[in-house]
């Protein structure tokens, strides 16, 4: 019995065996940005040999995860992806019948840890969302062949962002972040702003872009509402609510952030003539919804609109002054009732109410029991997210109804979030 076990092995061995001599090859990596984060979604190959009649069960796809900083449990270190389909391709994994290239759909989920090339660790004083390295071994068993090194990377709707800016504040502190411009003749462009969570602070846009897909506002079916717009990704070195003394403002004390952070809109307005002044949008999630809402509160009448999920500002935090001063300001929020992280009777829920006892007629709140599956791939309804996530459906341009359930409408018509914003104009 074990010789037959030794001579299977052999025999399953002997396709790399004869290849031993030959060099490894090297692959691209298509990182996409989910709804539950990024994930390696694809392999693209470069064959030193024609394979014919390729299929998924004939690769096996080892992955290594690692970091210098922070720790990766151990569970989520190492393992095997599932290739679910393969195709000629193009370089860049474009489908051509008689392409050169190979390239590999992978397995991806939201309990997949093995699939992200980004961790969520502690590093230094803060808990935040890192890249880490993330190497593949790709074989062949029929052939042998063996990709180990990556040669590039892809990375969808990221990849037309502009990630080198950095704003100086007065030789305090400096911003970086992401601008997306689109092509267009179109003479006025609204601008959307969005800002991120609290795990995506640093100096990398990649981050914001790809945390909790940020970089879908750049996507053609989003785009298409507002018949092309300019998007720009702040990101802060730290996290938007960081008090002076480095701890967490709820709106009780003054951030360090905001005053830079519109300077940085600002001049960026200033540089591109061709926004449009009267349709600047600013939104964002947890951390993000925070900064949204005050940068509302001390520039009421700069803003056209504001989109906000999982506000994080403090209800009793906010004067009624304040209140009165942006009632005429509309803003569409999305939170989720079982959000932990922002509690919604502590944030959204009053403050939602004092907008609307105060006389606000351009309001809106989708307020959601869970945060479900909106693609139905993993169970739909039935599957919960973290409460926290509700930006889940602002990404998507899924909200689409008010804090009765009922949809909210634009003259008379149902619409999205998306649409929505599209038609406000200061």
């Amino acid at each position: 019995m074990k010789k037959i076990i030794l001579f299977a092995l052999v025999f399953s061995l002997l396709p790399f065996l004869l290849h031993a001599e030959a060099d490894p090859g090297t692959y691209k990596m298509v990182v996409t940005g989910f709804d539950w984060g990024p994930a390696v979604h694809k392999l693209i190959l470069s064959p030193d040999q024609k394979i014919e009649n390729p299929n998924a069960s004939d690769f096996e796809v080892f992955v290594n995860r690692s970091t210098d900083e922070g720790g990766i449990p151990e569970t989520q270190r190492s393992g095997k992806r599932d290739v679910i389909f393969t195709y000629s391709s193009d370089e860049n994994g474009n489908r051509q019948a008689d392409g050169a290239h190979l390239t590999l759909v992978l397995e991806v989920n939201p309990t997949q840890p093995l699939g992200s090339p980004i961790q969520y660790m502690r590093v230094g004083d803060r808990g935040g969302n890192f890249w880490i390295n993330y190497d593949l071994t790709i074989m062949h068993l029929k052939s042998g062949q063996i990709w180990n090194e990556e040669s590039d990377r892809i990375m969808p709707l990221v990849d037309e962002f502009d990630l080198s800016p950095k704003f100086n504040y007065q030789d305090k502190m400096t911003l970086s972040y992401a601008t997306f411009k689109p092509e267009t003749e179109m003479s006025e462009l609204p601008l959307i702003i969005w800002l991120h969570g609290g795990g995506e602070g640093g100096s990398d846009p990649t981050i914001p872009l790809l945390g909790n897909r940020a970089a879908n506002y750049a996507s053609e079916e989003i785009q298409v509402h507002f018949g092309g717009a300019h998007v720009i990704v702040p990101q802060a070195p730290t996290f938007w609510m960081q008090a002076e003394d480095g701890s967490y403002t709820r709106g009780d004390e003054e951030d360090i952030y905001h005053e830079a952070l519109f300077a940085l809109v600002e001049e960026y307005v200033a540089a591109n003539p061709d926004i449009d002044k009267d349709r600047i949008y600013v939104g964002g999630c947890s951390n993000g919804g925070y900064m949204s809402l005050k940068l509302i509160l001390e520039h009421p009448d700069y803003f056209a609109a504001g989109y906000i999920s999982a506000l994080a500002y403090h209800n009793e935090f906010v004067s009624d002054e304040q209140i009165k001063s942006i009632k005429n300001v509309p803003i569409w929020f999305v939170h989720s009732a079982d959000d932990g992280t922002t509690k919604p009777d502590e944030t959204v829920v009053p403050i939602y109410n004092r907008l609307i006892e105060a006389g606000a007629k351009n309001v809106h709140f989708s307020y959601y029991d869970h945060v479900t599956d909106i693609t139905g791939f993993y169970g739909g309804e039935d599957y919960h997210y973290p409460g926290h996530w509700s930006w889940i459906y602002s990404h998507a341009n899924t909200a689409r109804t008010d804090f009765d359930g009922s949809p909210v409408k634009l003259d008379g018509k149902p619409v999205t979030i998306m649409e929505w914003l599209a038609a406000q104009k200061r």
